[in-house]
């Protein structure tokens, strides 16, 4: 029998590298010939966009070894001014790649940053260049376009050489339509562009060092930011690091024995309170969940929308739950509703993943997260390097890893080469940073947490331990109460400092 699986598209995080100087501090004159000097003049004009909140657009140069040279890159600004007496400005962003930054200030100020910091700094979202009400990232005319490429299916027989073949087109053509529709932008999507855009910001709102909270992607922002402008480094925070030092496949095995680790953790949790809907001893729960995705590659389930639920669906769908311990009832009802053919909890956790809403892509984060991760790393390509690195993924998950061995099709396709040269940071001369790790965080597992703070000359590490990804939203006193006076006073926090959630 034929099967049908969803085209799928590789799950990565997201490095560094020197930036041409961006020339004026705040107060400096400008030169009027300096190929930057229209940016580093540009007047900020905010306006009142609904709820408090003052929003604004500034342009930034679309290559900036080549400023002044094609279109520019609009960026998608929103602000809340100080409660109180303002010491300056703290950028904020949610991560992604692909995240607004914009609406998650706009419409999330009170979940971003607590009340004291909002009472002693301006709180700016920005949408990073490629995303959303920024200059976008556009890979499909359609909704039903982006559908195809997400939850289309193929018409080979799986496993053979027409199917492969048909991958391979398909991934050809996303990268094509990703071309057509966003323009020369696509090749410069990069974050370390992002990174220089970012230094741009700092200098237009008038403050002399960069105050920065960036959870998940966001601190790898962050992170290439200290190392890339040190001498601009006012008080950074970095919550839920992605190491900046490891390669592709390392981020790709440590988010899949991440996630398995915090599935171990659901069915622990779940056994005690009675609510399990496997049961035997933890082996058997998760070998059950090990069935349920090899049920689910041979026999999908048919969804009410005509979309399929494959195991790469079931895999979306669990990760998505496994963020936050408050999601964790969805995963119980997924579980007990897909051995009897149901699939509504499991759609409902994709839609929500994929931000789509009754068929309607809410915004353009998933064009905007392959675009950028294909820029920011290197691809392999080596087809026993694929295959050597898939075992190993099986032997880091082996309840839930299924890798093809095939690789990133679509990165490897992509109309452009990645442009970042990867290594660790170093942040040399740069004012000290505080990191933020949760043992149990399955996307940017905490040894990534670790290693970025051995990697950074001047930081320190607070450790929360439980579940979930990041900390400073657990709103733990412990965590928080350190972060809210290291930013307002500058005082720096004690390193190894461990807090229960």
């Amino acid at each position: 029998m034929t099967r049908f699986r969803a085209l799928a598209v590789s799950s990565v995080l997201v490095l560094g590298g020197c930036a041409v100087d961006q020339g004026a501090s705040p107060g400096d004159s400008v030169d009027p010939t300096d190929p930057l000097a229209s940016y580093l003049t540009q007047d900020v004009q905010w306006s009142e966009c609904g709820a408090g909140a003052l929003c604004s657009t500034v342009v930034v140069p679309l290559d900036w070894d080549n400023p002044g040279v094609g279109e520019d890159v609009q960026l998608a600004l929103s602000k809340f001014e100080a409660t109180g007496t303002a010491q300056g400005s703290l950028f904020v962003n949610p991560g992604g790649p692909g995240a607004s930054g914009y609406e998650f200030v706009l419409d999330s100020v009170d979940f971003a940053v607590s009340p004291e910091l909002r009472e002693s700094f301006d709180i700016i979202g920005w949408d990073p260049r490629g995303v959303n009400f920024s200059s976008p990232v556009s890979c499909a005319a359609t909704d039903a376009d982006l559908d195809y490429f997400f939850f289309g299916e193929l018409g080979a027989e799986p496993d053979t050489p027409e199917w492969d073949a048909e991958l391979v087109a398909e991934s050809i053509r996303f990268g094509q339509e990703c071309q057509a529709n966003t323009g020369a932008l696509l090749e410069f999507v990069d974050t370390l562009s992002t990174v220089r855009d970012l230094d741009l910001l700092r200098h237009l709102v008038g403050d002399e060092q960069l105050n920065y909270l960036g959870y998940s992607y966001g601190t790898l922002i962050g992170a290439i930011y200290i190392d890339t402008f040190p001498e601009n480094v006012g008080r950074i925070v970095l919550d839920g690091p992605v190491d900046p030092g490891a390669s592709q496949f390392d981020l790709v095995v440590n988010q899949y024995r991440g996630f398995e680790e915090a599935l171990e953790a659901y069915l622990v949790e779940c056994d005690l309170t009675g609510t399990c809907p496997f049961g035997g001893s933890l082996d058997q729960r998760l070998q059950a969940v090990s069935d349920l995705y090899d049920e689910l590659e041979e026999n999908p389930l048919r969804h009410s929308d005509g979309r399929l639920v494959d195991d790469g669906m079931l895999r979306t769908a669990m990760v998505t739950t496994l963020y936050s311990q408050s999601s964790w009832p969805f995963l119980t009802r997924m579980f007990t509703e897909l051995p009897q053919g149901e699939t509504d909890t499991a759609m409902f956790l994709v839609d929500f993943y994929y931000d789509r809403e009754g068929g309607v892509y809410q915004d353009n984060s998933m064009e905007a997260f392959i675009a950028i991760n294909c820029l920011d790393y290197p691809v392999e390509t080596d087809p026993a390097v694929l295959e050597a690195q898939a075992e190993q993924l099986k032997e880091a998950a082996p309840y839930t890893a299924r890798p093809s061995g095939e690789g990133d099709l679509v990165c490897m396709n992509w109309p452009f080469p990645p442009k970042l040269t990867k290594g660790p940071v170093s942040g040399t001369g740069a004012n000290p940073v505080v990191i933020l790790g949760t043992t149990g965080d399955p996307a940017t597992p905490y040894n990534w947490s670790v290693s970025l703070n051995e990697q950074l000359e001047n930081s320190v590490l607070l450790t929360l331990v439980g579940e979930g990804h990041l900390a400073y939203d657990e709103r733990v006193p412990c965590i928080n109460g350190l972060v809210d006076n290291y930013f307002i006073t500058g005082e720096l926090p004690v390193d190894g400092l461990t807090c229960d959630a």
